[in-house]
């Protein structure tokens, strides 16, 4: 059956509101926990919290799954310390630690003083941080340069009893590729419009590689409030999401991002053809129907706007998953 996480929003909240809504997530019946990992927001006015040591509170306050969606390796965290990390989350919560993982954007990279590569080189970056993490999780004392980091016989000193998963993000069929090599699963937008293309690229090369596919998680952004207006009115500023040069070119101003959006997408366009935001319960289950239809094992939902986010997860365990279940 297709697993429904909770995610909270690093851009939106700040850490103890992040807490609560992973704990009201998890009382709603949502079947893992997860946070969005960004060191600044897509939109003026927004958060940026750490994730890593919001997650570890997350996961001393619940029971369920953890997870970071996604968290980005080409400049600002060094591969060896993401390794490390989850390294560290995993033998507090054994059992219960995915990273998810990415090639980042510009709006993370940038602010810490990375001439934002191209993609062919983001894509090198990527590859290289992940199979350091992977060899440093399975205790190998590693020395690689891969240019933009570098190891010198280091090793995780601290090794938990089973290492993490790792499920690789991607936005188009070369990074599918990279998922099959290093992940435990695939990770991506359920865009009925690219996702169907990047699972194919997916579980073809999982085919090549001689091995089986991962866990696919698909993942939307989630609002509600009771009426459609003021739904809106809370979510609008997250549609710079929704545009595709933000996750590849060099724009990493909040202000330009925003007149960016607004330029190119209506708020209906958002609405309906974006994120899920909705005063329409049913809207929102028809939506996440569509998304499982795409071959989602896992849609990850993360929890936008700030007109109504508790009440969003109440409505999501009232009606919501429920609807989805039967």
């Amino acid at each position: 059956m297709t697993q429904y996480w909770f995610a909270g929003s690093t851009e939106e909240f700040t850490p103890p509101q992040l807490v609560e809504h992973a704990k009201a997530a998890e009382a709603a019946g949502f079947d893992a926990l997860g946070l969005s990992d960004h060191f600044a927001p897509w939109f003026p006015g927004g958060q940026g919290s750490q994730a890593w040591v919001t997650l570890s509170a997350i996961g001393a306050h619940t029971t369920l799954p953890l997870a970071t969606g996604v968290t980005p390796v080409v400049h600002h965290y060094h591969p060896g310390v993401v390794a490390q990390a989850f390294a560290a989350l995993e033998s507090l919560y054994p059992g219960r630690v995915t990273l998810g993982v990415g090639s980042g954007e510009s709006v993370n990279e940038s602010p810490l003083g990375l001439d934002w590569p191209s993609l062919h080189d983001q894509q090198e970056r990527f590859e290289a941080g992940l199979e350091a993490i992977n060899r440093l999780w399975d205790g190998e004392t590693v020395t690689m340069d891969a240019g933009w980091f570098a190891l010198k016989e280091a090793k995780l000193w601290t090794l938990p009893e089973n290492r993490p998963r790792m499920i690789v993000s991607a936005f188009g069929p070369k990074a599918a590729g990279i998922a099959a090599q290093h992940g435990d699963g695939l990770w991506t937008l359920g865009d009925p419009e690219q996702a169907p293309e990047i699972v194919e690229a997916y579980r073809a090369a999982c085919s090549d590689l001689g091995k089986e596919p991962g866990t696919i998680v698909m993942q939307s952004g989630i609002a509600w409030a009771e009426t459609q207006d003021e739904v809106l009115r809370g979510a609008r500023k997250w549609k710079p999401t929704q545009l595709p040069e933000l996750y590849t070119d060099d724009i990493s101003g909040q202000a330009d991002m925003q007149q960016r959006a607004d330029a190119q997408m209506s708020d209906r366009e958002f609405a309906e053809e974006g994120f899920i935001v909705s005063a329409d319960t049913d809207e929102h289950v028809a939506r996440i129907k569509e998304i499982e239809g795409l071959g989602a094992d896992v849609v990850c939902l993360q929890l936008i706007g700030s007109t109504d986010p508790l009440g969003t997860i109440r409505v999501y365990g009232d009606t919501v998953l429920p609807a989805l279940r039967r």
